[in-house]
């Protein structure tokens, strides 16, 4: 038997395409990223509070680490849409120079 032959006996590859194995590990970072918002804004939870009368934060502090944090998370989600755009249109041009290749 010819290799090309034997070819339709060969199992699949284990290993995905990289282009789908980035895509999907952006998928898992923006499903992890309401977790770690969560985790974020409740960091001023564990801060002392002024009933211990030692190192308390101000309030103010409080607002803008809760803001701040509420701004990053955008900014994440942002570049996460641009790179899953990028990755999308990169495999739609990639199964278009399929086609025409045929």
């Amino acid at each position: 038997m010819t290799p090309e032959e034997q070819g339709e006996h060969r199992r699949p590859s284990l290993f995905l395409e990289r282009q789908s194995y980035r895509r999907r590990r952006l998928m898992d970072a923006a499903r992890l990223l309401p977790f770690l918002g969560a985790a974020l804004l409740a960091v001023p939870l564990l801060w002392p509070d002024e009933s211990d009368g030692t190192g308390a934060v101000p309030l103010s502090a409080a607002i803008f680490y809760i803001f701040a944090c509420w701004a990053v998370l955008i900014l994440i989600n942002v570049v996460f849409g641009f790179a899953a755009r990028r990755l999308a249109a990169r495999e739609k041009g990639d199964a278009e120079a399929d086609t025409w290749q045929r």
